[in-house]
């Protein structure tokens, strides 16, 4: 097999490749094969039709297609192989000659875009600030009315509906007259924004009683995105009523017997959390810091074919703007993802089966799943390997973190190592996509 490199720009090259008759021979006899088992023809046992009667039946050219169809795969790895290309996304392939008559060879080129060269400089005792860890009577506030709002009650009363209220509704909707969709004796938090868009600004100000009529484009089921005529009905209002900050609280609340009690040992949650959030907050700026410190082309067929596939899983395909919104998300992911793969290299990171066993663990959590379960699906799914890219990712910015200057809006120095027993979560974030 010839094959040479053309490179078009810095992120994509293209292939041209010639494989001789000889080679390709396996795959047309396999092809025959494959074919002959699935035709009958009289006076011929099926699988044992000869080739001659293939061609004449269902075409030489039938024959050439399935057998380029399942060679091309092979062949265009073994180019990429050859060249010791790091491609990235799928090829653009064109079969540019194909062995009509015994002898002749096939011919094909493969449009692909790759990683880019990326030179890294010192990344030793990068500099980040983070925010202090300031615990205010807010934050602890913050918490208490989380805590009172969970043992507080729900009682009706006669007034108008505002933000915060408990309603029970009917809700129905119709497009061009035609019901779609009714439920009735929902109970619903108003300012949760949790159901259709514009339902909560249509419930403030009604009664017990009031019907109202508003329009939201549906969020599922057939009519998914389309604008419907949607009518609302209050059959109740309650409020919620939030117990009497005192020690009957903290003892009904907690396990301490004093408010007081209960008030340090929230103001020591919010310290920790703030603690664990400089961890997540040094993290995202050194990742920007390395964006702005490397520079590097980013391959836009890979980015043109990530927005697509996003645009139409939403049923967005012709959403100019959100095209646009999406594109640069896409763009720095991949920025992020093409960099720490480069340190990842240049550091030697490895990654272990106690690291790969953590990471899904971990991820098993997020998503609720047994660890087993979850390791099982990722393995059926094929998805090993882009998790194991994904952990020497997160090994890499691990390794760049240890070594970088963290301190705080006041000057202090931040500990990294005291923000959590295990390094490895500063870099965490969530399990692939894929996944779900």
């Amino acid at each position: 097999m010839k094959t040479a490199v053309e490179t078009l720009n810095p992120t994509r090259v293209k292939l041209t490749v010639e494989v001789p008759f000889d080679e390709l021979k396996k795959d047309l006899d396999a092809a025959y094969k494959l074919i002959g088992s699935q035709i009958q023809v009289p006076g011929f046992r099926k699988g044992h039709v000869p080739t001659r009667i293939i061609d004449q039946r269902v075409g030489r050219g039938a024959v050439l297609q399935e057998a380029v169809n399942e060679a091309l795969p092979r062949l265009y790895s073994q180019a990429v192989h050859e060249h010791e290309l790091r491609a990235l996304g799928q090829p653009d392939v064109e079969v540019t000659e194909v062995p009509v008559e015994d002898g002749q060879p096939l011919a094909f080129t493969a449009e692909v875009d790759i990683r880019p060269e990326i030179t890294l400089p010192d990344l030793d005792g990068l500099a980040v600030t983070v925010d202090s860890v300031d615990v205010t009577d807010e934050d602890i506030d913050e918490r208490l009315t989380v805590l009172r709002r969970r043992f507080g009650t729900l009682t009706g009363i006669d007034r108008a509906v505002v933000d915060g209220d408990f309603v029970s509704i009917d809700l129905s909707a119709s497009i061009a007259g035609e019901d779609i969709d009714a439920v009735t004796g929902v109970s619903y938090e108003v300012g949760s924004h949790q159901m259709l868009p514009g339902l909560d600004e249509a419930l403030v100000g009604m009664s017990a009683g009031d019907t109202k009529t508003f329009a939201a484009p549906l969020a599922g089921g057939d009519h998914a995105g389309e604008d419907a005529e949607c009518i609302v009905t209050v059959q109740a209002v309650k409020e919620r009523v939030l117990p009497e900050l005192d020690d009957d609280f903290a003892q009904l609340a907690s396990e301490f017997d004093t408010l007081a009690d209960l008030k340090a040992d929230l103001a020591k949650e919010a310290r920790q959390s703030k603690a664990y959030g400089q961890g997540i907050q040094a993290r995202d700026k050194l990742v920007d810091l390395l964006l702005e410190k490397v520079d590097f082309p980013v391959p836009e067929g890979v980015v043109d074919a990530e927005v697509k596939a996003h645009l139409d899983n939403e049923g967005k395909a012709h959403d100019d703007e959100h095209g646009v919104e999406v594109a640069e998300e896409t763009r720095k992911g991949l920025r992020v993802q093409l960099l720490l793969d480069a340190i990842a290299e240049d550091r030697g990171v490895q990654v272990d089966q106690s690291d790969l066993i953590e990471y899904l663990v971990m991820s098993s959590q997020q998503y609720g799943m047994d660890p087993n379960e979850f390791a099982k699906m990722v393995d059926e799914r094929g998805q090993i390997p882009v998790i194991v890219g994904e952990v020497a990712r997160r090994k890499a910015l691990a390794s760049v973190l240890s070594k970088a200057s963290v301190v705080d809006t006041t000057g202090a120095p931040v500990d990294l190592e005291a923000l959590t027993p295990n390094r490895g979560t500063l870099v965490e974030g969530d399990a692939p996509a894929d996944a779900e």
